[in-house]
């Protein structure tokens, strides 16, 4: 199988491209510089420029390209970035496949931020969008994948929860703090995380390649959680007691708007992976917890852990 994968070089991309590597799939990655051989292909998403034939010639594109969230405080012009970011790359890709007439599958980016903060409501694939900054980016940037929908092309619609890595993402950030036993939540600790592992995350995008599905999919672990269990469920892999919380104003003037998606409550369900019985490693948090902080070197022996 030929995968052409956009935005290879972050966390998910990295681990994804990994992963079919592995099985000997024929994977090229698009690159905003020079091709460094066979496994690479320039492309220049604000110019709208990329190869037609690579993309023709691919059973899957995966499209997770566009500035990280998280990566810097969220203002204005960071916002814009992010936004310009994600409509430049895939207006790029899906004017491509229509004009080859693309017969493989899209696998198109998302995020649970779609829903925006939504409270104690229980989300499906069906649920509207939210009215938050980061529900507005990532609205627009699935409709921009929808002349690929239009043209009849398989689109799948990935909205990815908070991911659970042991290098990188939303845990690599609190690690400092959960290993050190000095967070307890963030916010309130009473908000709703949809979340999932690295690991789920991947198998779940390969799984949706071969699946019988198109639309939306919330790629996400069977049971949500409130963010102070979260937290506790690190923690106690970490060996620690949680701390105390961070306050909500704190984290606003340290990460400014993108901590929205932090402290915004989503009750969602994988509505879609459960009805094509996908398997999940982790299904629920606590075992998520003592696989991140394993294969990240922080587990402690049974002995240290806390009573």
């Amino acid at each position: 199988m030929r995968v052409v994968i956009a935005g290879s070089s972050g966390l998910i991309g990295t681990a994804l491209k990994d992963s079919l590597r592995a099985d000997d799939h024929d994977v090229v990655a698009l690159v905003r510089r020079e091709a460094r051989g066979s496994q690479e292909s320039s492309w220049d998403p604000s110019e709208g420029e990329v190869d037609h034939d690579l993309l023709s010639s691919a059973d899957v594109v995966v499209n997770l390209a566009g500035a990280s969230i998280g990566a810097k405080r969220l203002t204005d012009s960071h916002a814009e970035l992010v936004l310009q970011s994600r409509l430049d790359s895939t207006g790029t890709l899906v004017r491509a496949l229509t004009d080859v007439s693309y017969s493989g599958t899209l696998l198109q980016g998302s995020a649970m931020g779609y829903y925006g903060d939504r409270g104690e409501d229980h989300l499906t694939e069906r649920s509207g969008p939210g009215d938050t900054l980061l529900a507005s980016i990532v609205t627009q940037w699935e409709a921009a994948a929808q002349p690929a929908i239009d043209a009849g092309i398989r689109t799948v619609v990935a909205r990815t929860g908070l991911v659970l890595a042991p290098h990188g993402g939303f845990a690599e950030r609190l690690m400092p703090l959960v290993t050190r036993g000095v967070l307890r939540s963030l916010g309130k600790g009473t908000a709703w995380h949809s979340w999932i592992t690295l690991e789920d995350h991947i198998r779940a995008l390969r799984f949706l390649i071969d699946a019988d599905h198109e639309g939306p999919v919330n790629v996400i672990a069977p049971i949500a959680v409130r963010d102070r269990d979260l937290i506790r469920a690190m923690s106690e892999a970490a060996g620690r007691s949680p701390g105390l919380p961070v306050p909500a104003w704190a984290l606003r003037i340290v990460v400014g708007r993108a901590i929205e998606d932090l402290l915004s409550s989503q009750l969602a369900s994988p509505g879609v992976l459960k009805r094509l019985d996908f398997a999940w490693r982790h299904p629920e948090i606590a075992g998520a917890a003592e696989w991140v902080m394993t294969e990240a070197g922080h587990a402690p022996r049974s002995s240290d852990r806390p009573t």
